[in-house]
C-alpha cells in the first residue's frame, strides 16, 4: 500500500512536470512567431525583446504571445545601463552572475528609467552594448 501511495505521488510530479514544460514550450513557440517580424531579439521567461531599425519593443511572454508590448526609439534613449541585484554596473566589466539583472534605458521625455529585465547576465551585458552602440551613432 505505502508503495502504490509513493508511485501515485511520483506520477502526479512527473504529471505536473510535464504540463509545466508543455506551458513554456507553448510560450517559446508564441515568442518565435513573434520574433520573426524583428532584426535581433531576445526570449526569457521575463521578458521578450526585440528591434526591428530603430525601434526597440519589449513586453511580458505568454503562451498567446507576447504581452503588455512597449515600444520606443533610438532617439528617445538618452543613456542604456545595465542593473545586477540593484547596483549599477559597469557593463565593459559585469559580474559573472547577479539574481536580479535589469538594462535601464533612460529616456529624454519620461522621468523614470524603462527596465528590461533579464535572466543572464551574459546576454544582458551584450544587449546592452549593441544598444549603447546604437543610441550613440
Amino acid at each position: 500500500m505505502t508503495e502504490g501511495l509513493v508511485w501515485s505521488a511520483l506520477l502526479l510530479v512527473f504529471i505536473g512536470l510535464g504540463w509545466l514544460g508543455w506551458q513554456e514550450y507553448q510560450k517559446v513557440e508564441a515568442y518565435k512567431t513573434w520574433a520573426a517580424q524583428f532584426e535581433r531579439s531576445k526570449y526569457d521567461i521575463y521578458a521578450v525583446l526585440g528591434q526591428a531599425g530603430e525601434t526597440l519593443t519589449w513586453g511580458k511572454p505568454t503562451r498567446k504571445g507576447p504581452v503588455d508590448l512597449i515600444s520606443c526609439s533610438f532617439a528617445e534613449i538618452e543613456a542604456v545601463q545595465l542593473r545586477v541585484d540593484n547596483q549599477i554596473v559597469d557593463w565593459q566589466q559585469p559580474p559573472e552572475e547577479g539574481s536580479k539583472v535589469l538594462i535601464e534605458l533612460i529616456s529624454k521625455t519620461q522621468p523614470e528609467p524603462i527596465q528590461v529585465p533579464f535572466t543572464d547576465v551574459a546576454i544582458a551585458t551584450d544587449w546592452a552594448k549593441y544598444l549603447h552602440q546604437a543610441v550613440q551613432s
